[in-house]
């Protein structure tokens, strides 16, 4: 029997009785939170949530921490993130007691023009190749996050991440299956099988896999610094391979990319605040989401219930409108971030919800103007919200001659719909997906977290909070409940929805409901592996303990001392 099926047949009917067995918690319960109360860290890979906490042990900060974390995940979990791709993160720094936002994203080619695109008769940027390479800008970013809060050198930051690479690691279960699906899809790219196969293989779970190559390439950045990457050899290798390719990337586009500070936006949840990055990113839409639901009794309705599900997915529908619309880089745009997130529109909005009837369509309001994810924090109160990727999975296939990593394909998000804020052109940073997010309670530090996963991640950031606030789930369960995904919306890259979408569910969420939901007018439909990665820590300031918890779907876990 297929593989998928039986693991769909074991969540269906294997795992409710089997979460029974717990003698604490929610029947969806997968495991018990992780408490300490020195420092804690939350990743998507064991051996990454490892490298953090040794770091910490060895008298480093929290950002030290993620940045060894980070390097440590593009090694073990390629699949997710590398140095071929962007980086955001929300920093709480304890002394000055106050947020901080780090948009590390790159920027499209400068000689690559849409009239370019044009003459090679395509109407939409391709998935894979060198076409959608943008500039990467997660090296830059660590040394901005180091610059500003480090506390260790960054050879030492790196050492744990070049041993790993030199000497080796099993291959878990999770990041194998998704290897060989990037192979399957990219695998025929130049310098993808020198770099990622062993033996002419894919790894599979339990495997041993050297990265030699990305040794050498963190060991130039651990001691030139940000310069080795963007203005050295390494730049010189990239531009070179993209130019092999057909590409438009070059050494003058590494050599010119400057990350950027931002202030973080919020918006109030029934008391706490919720802190997103502005766009380029998609996390404001979390905030339109929740700033919807705060207008209905979800407490009332009940987890999981027709009403609560329906109100959700309509209420992401509208947020997702307003995403396809306004969601761009704004250096190129002037964008309306305070009325989107304002309380006012928000009602406006809500007032167009249903409460019995799915809506088919809905347009952006009348406005002027694979992924990782992993949290730290330490004994001085700092915590960090990292989030960094490549894009589908292991990115554009593009793995410049012996580098040891793949450059993303961020710029398949632009549209090439002339007059749209998202229309491409060069230098500009393209629409991202991937967000960190914060909330504080009365000015204080209360949760770091995030879930990794396109789309869906301004939906779970939504239902994360909802599952804590409206439904008094504990941290390790509000990431365990069964998750809804609604995909189909209208989106940035010019796709319109036009007959509702698709609402998906976790085999938590039982019949009745999904034929309540039909009777609404939605599609509901059963899918494995679109529901994210989830990781968070939460700070206790009353007992002075950190509280964490990981995502059951993927292979880490949250640990602490």
């Amino acid at each position: 029997m297929n593989r998928i099926v039986l693991t769909l047949l074991f969540a269906l009917f294997v795992l409710p009785s089997l979460a029974y067995d717990r003698v604490t918690g929610q029947a969806f319960a997968t495991r018990s939170e992780v408490i300490a109360q020195n420092g804690m860290a939350a990743t998507s890979h064991p051996l990454a949530t490892q490298v953090a906490l040794d770091v910490l042990k060895n008298g480093g900060n929290a950002i030290d921490a993620a940045i060894a974390a980070n390097a440590m995940l593009g090694l073990v979990e390629p699949t997710g993130c590398g140095i071929g791709g962007d980086l955001f993160a929300i920093v709480w720094d304890a002394k000055n007691k106050q947020l901080h936002g780090l948009n590390a994203s790159g920027r499209s080619p400068k000689g690559l023009t849409l009239t370019e695109f044009t003459k090679l008769g395509l109407t939409e940027i391709p998935k894979f190749g060198p076409l959608p390479v943008s500039v990467p800008g997660a090296v830059d970013g660590w040394f901005m996050l180091h610059e500003k809060f480090g506390s260790l050198p960054m050879t030492d930051i790196l050492t744990p991440a070049i041993t790993y690479a030199k000497e080796g690691f099993p291959v878990t279960e999770v990041i194998a299956y998704y290897w060989q699906m990037n192979f399957d899809r990219v695998g025929h790219y130049p310098g993808f099988k020198e770099t990622y196969l062993v033996d002419g293989k894919v790894p599979k779970k339990g495997d041993i896999f050297k990265n030699p190559y990305l040794a050498a390439t963190y060991e130039k950045i651990a001691t030139g610094g940000r310069d080795a990457f963007y203005k050295g050899d390494i730049a010189t290798k990239i531009a070179q391979y993209i130019k092999e390719q057909g590409g438009y990337l070059t050494a003058e586009d590494l050599a010119s990319h400057q990350s950027e500070w931002v202030q973080p936006v919020s918006s109030n949840y029934r008391g706490y605040d919720v802190w997103e990055l502005p766009p380029n990113g998609q996390g404001i839409a979390a905030l339109q989401i929740l700033n919807i639901l705060e207008h209905y009794d979800i407490e009332g309705m009940g987890f999981g219930s027709a009403d609560y599900v329906h109100t959700f997915v309509e209420a992401k529908k509208l947020a997702f409108a307003d995403r396809a619309k306004f969601y761009a880089d704004p250096d190129f745009n002037t964008l309306p971030v305070e009325t989107l997130i304002s309380k006012a529109y928000a009602k406006e909005r809500q007032a167009l919800i249903d409460p019995n009837k799915a809506a088919k369509r809905v347009d952006a309001g009348l406005v002027e103007g694979d992924t990782i994810y992993l949290t730290v924090a330490d004994a001085e109160g700092n915590m960090i919200s990292l989030i960094q990727s490549n894009y589908r999975g292991m990115g554009s296939g593009m793995t410049p001659t012996e580098l040891g990593f793949m450059l993303q394909n961020r710029g398949e998000s632009f549209t090439l719909q002339p007059d749209h804020f998202n229309t491409y052109a060069p230098g500009k940073r393209p629409f991202h997906t991937i967000i960190p997010a914060f909330v504080t309670r009365n000015g204080e530090p209360w949760l770091s977290f995030g879930v990794m996963g396109g789309a869906t991640q301004p939906q779970m950031h939504a239902q994360i909070v909802v599952n804590l606030i409206d439904f008094g789930m504990n941290l390790q369960e509000a990431g365990d409940a069964p998750r809804i995904v609604h995909t189909g919306s209208s989106d940035p890259t010019g796709a319109l929805m036009l007959t509702g979408g698709e609402v998906h569910l976790e085999s938590g969420i039982g019949m009745p409901v999904r034929r309540a939901l039909a009777k609404k007018g939605h599609k509901v439909s059963q899918r494995v592996g679109v529901y994210g990665g989830y990781q968070a820590i939460m700070f206790d300031a009353k007992r002075g303990i950190y509280i964490g918890a990981s995502e059951s779907r993927k292979d880490g876990h949250a640990a602490g001392y």
